[in-house]
């Protein structure tokens, strides 16, 4: 596989712009194309990269280059339809997060790149820290037993992104903070788990600082701006799920996932209210309580898109499949129409 190179376009240049710097750590792959509607940051970006195929649009980008692999990397509204028009272009799809705005359109991508003979990998990016991946060692070599239950959260006291465009926008974001930040905690905590089988769901959303906010400055807001969740699993083991752009709690942002095992349980939480985090395991030894702390990797763990390339170039399974995809978005289905009728959701 040593002369065989990947040939990636990146569509959306916003996060876009992490998924260029992910991809261009691999030495045998080449971003060659971007698309973007701004024509600004479409030149900005360019010029940044060195890239050279540059399209105001993903369906010119997809006519116009050859590539292997697509990044996918604009409002949820869209990832749907081009994912489906990347892979019918015969490429690879890396989606970001959430997979769709609904699980109906996330069993349509996934049908697609069935047909196509192509892969599907969704960038849940809390999983690929150094930090994380050391703790899934740790579950993989049977430190915690069985996981019974856990707790996800990301909190801010106020923090929604870019207040009074596509985020807060239901018919371009599918939700508000559980589907933007939520997805992630649940995410992580899933792949943990081993991704257990869910049964039910329990959910409720609430709106009060968002919404008054919004109606102050004027501005477009109609999602939540806390939502919570208590998730069951066919092994009996219980989630709970929190997530908010405005809360009055005492941090900026909150970031925490605890889940109890038979054998030791885990806490990872960001330091500092920022975006560092910190590792605990907590167990028994020889009869006493004992605390174990996971240090900072000395060296960053690979990108997402890296380990991404890494599986096509070696033809092996890879990372974050669009099934456990699609298993995220039947659970955030799930909590949000368990919150708009006030009761459990069967799975």
């Amino acid at each position: 596989m040593s002369g065989r190179r990947l040939r990636v376009g990146v569509i959306g240049l916003g996060i876009g712009r992490m998924h260029i710097e992910g991809w261009r750590q691999h030495p045998q792959v080449e971003v060659v194309a971007i698309a973007d509607a701004d024509p600004v940051r479409l030149a900005e970006v360019g010029e940044q990269f060195g890239i050279p195929g540059r399209h105001t649009s993903a369906e010119a980008m997809l006519a116009a280059e050859s590539l292997d692999v697509v990044s996918v990397c604009t409002p949820n509204k869209f990832h749907k339809e081009l994912t489906l028009a990347a892979l019918a272009a015969g490429c690879h799809v890396l989606c970001e997060k959430p997979m769709a705005m609904n699980a109906d359109e996330g069993r349509e991508m996934l049908a697609a790149a069935e047909r196509a003979g192509r892969r599907l990998m969704i960038n849940f990016s809390y999983r690929f820290s150094a930090q994380s991946r050391a703790l899934k060692a740790q579950v993989d070599g049977g430190v915690f037993g069985e996981f019974y239950f856990g707790r996800s959260v990301w909190h801010r006291r106020r923090g929604m992104p870019g207040f009074g465009g596509w985020f807060g926008t239901k018919a371009l974001a599918g939700g508000g903070p559980l589907i933007d930040l939520g997805v992630h905690r649940l995410d992580l905590a899933l792949w943990l788990m081993g991704y257990p089988k869910p049964t039910w769901v329990m959910g409720a959303t609430y709106d009060p600082i968002a919404r008054e906010l919004a109606d102050k400055a004027g501005k477009t807001f109609d999602v939540e701006d806390l939502a919570t969740a208590f998730i069951r699993f066919e092994n009996g083991a219980t989630l709970a799920l929190e997530a908010s752009w405005a809360a009055n709690i005492a941090e900026a942002e909150l970031m925490e996932t605890r889940l109890l095992g038979t054998r030791a349980g885990l806490l990872q939480r960001n330091l500092d209210e920022g975006y560092t985090f910190d590792a605990h395991i907590f167990t028994e030894l020889n009869g006493a309580p004992f605390d174990l702390h996971l240090h900072q990797a000395a060296t960053p763990a690979p990108s997402a898109m890296h380990d991404y390339a890494d599986a096509i170039l070696h033809d092996r399974p890879h990372p974050a499949p669009g099934e456990e995809g699609l298993i995220v978005m039947e659970l955030l289905d799930a909590i949000y129409e368990s919150a708009r009728t006030g009761a459990p959701v069967q799975l």
